[in-house]
């Protein structure tokens, strides 16, 4: 349901926004800059904790990384 509601711009920005709208109406236009800035938005938080997780992990990770490492060259090793 779409709710009808009244903003406030300044005039350079009205102008850029039917600039980029072309044929849209303006209110298209900006419904579907507002869902597109929220969705990104939504993706920057969710991507910021993913790394706040790794970074937390990482001293961990980095070991069992090494420790794989360092068994394949052993392995490798006894091969040869």
């Amino acid at each position: 349901m779409k709710i009808k509601t009244s903003i406030t711009l300044s005039e350079d920005l009205l102008v850029e926004v039917d600039r980029a709208a072309g044929s849209e109406s303006r209110s298209s236009f900006i419904e579907n800059v507002l869902h597109e800035f929220l969705r990104r938005r939504a993706l920057d938080v969710e991507q910021e904790r993913d790394r706040r997780l790794l970074d937390q992990a990482a001293g961990r990770l980095n070991e069992e990384a090494d420790d794989v490492l360092e068994y394949q060259a052993l392995a490798l090793s006894d091969e040869v």
